[in-house]
């Protein structure tokens, strides 16, 4: 499988315990399972800046209660490279789209922009698969890590594809500056502000996700599709209808 293990879960040198609710979304939602989270990253260099801070953001995650899988993207072909898309890693990383609930997506800021192989795992999640949603419904949450001075355009334009992709982004993000100055030798980040903002952004998505998931169905179920369905809404089983249905005996 194109995933990466996660090395020191129970680890984070730069998380200070004392300040972290155990499970962020209690009463929030039902735990009858663990909350699914996907992490995408956007470099195949052997230092990658955004696989470590998606590392840390899924040891974060772990923390919470949720199941992540980290997709390996260093086999992926470019979109319409191969016909019909049939490719091992085209494949896999639809099944975990498919199995999550929720998603990170991290990209360096490279030229002002995400980097075509961010841009490239997004192009193989199509809207619908043969009845299948890979992306709609989901929570999302946007980070980044640059070379140089802190700015927002790459969380910019992933927000804006999450929204073309249908999928609930959170208003919290990440923008990590300077992003080699902020892991050690180790590859571990150290304790910051910047880290600080990935715990924030984490919390923030595991709440999203257990609030939303059971209504991610309802959520996406739209007037046009059913039309080009040819799928009628059954008054009898409307509940909404039925809710502002008018009561006997009412004036």
């Amino acid at each position: 499988m194109r995933l990466r293990t996660l090395s020191d879960v129970r680890h984070m040198p730069a998380l200070d315990p004392a300040y972290l609710y155990r499970n962020p979304a209690e009463g929030l939602g039902p735990l009858d399972h663990k909350p699914r989270i996907l992490l995408l990253y956007g470099s195949l260099r052997e230092q990658s800046y955004s696989r470590l801070a998606v590392e840390e953001a899924a040891r974060i995650l772990e923390y919470f209660g949720a199941e992540t899988r980290i997709f390996d993207p260093s086999d992926l072909p470019l979109p319409d490279q191969v016909k019909g898309d049939n490719h091992p890693a085209v494949k896999e990383l639809r099944e975990h789209a498919i199995w999550s609930e929720g998603m990170v997506w991290c990209s360096p800021e490279r030229h002002g922009q995400i980097t075509g192989i961010m841009k490239a795992q997004i192009d193989h999640l199509p809207l619908n698969m043969g009845g299948i949603r890979p992306t709609q419904g989901r929570t999302l949450a946007v980070m980044q890590v640059s070379g140089g001075s802190q700015s927002f355009n790459a969380v910019n334009t992933l927000r804006l594809l999450g929204r073309w992709m249908r999928m609930n982004t959170i208003p919290n993000q990440s923008s990590v500056a300077k992003a080699w100055q902020e892991f050690d030798i180790h590859g571990r980040m150290k304790p910051s502000s910047y880290y600080d903002r990935i715990v924030d952004v984490m919390e923030e998505l595991f709440r999203f996700t257990v609030l939303l998931r059971p209504h991610a169905q309802h959520l996406v179920d739209r007037y046009s599709e059913r039309k080009d369905a040819g799928k009628p809404i059954n008054p009898e089983t409307d509940l909404s209808a039925i809710a502002i249905a008018p009561q006997k005996g009412a004036a």
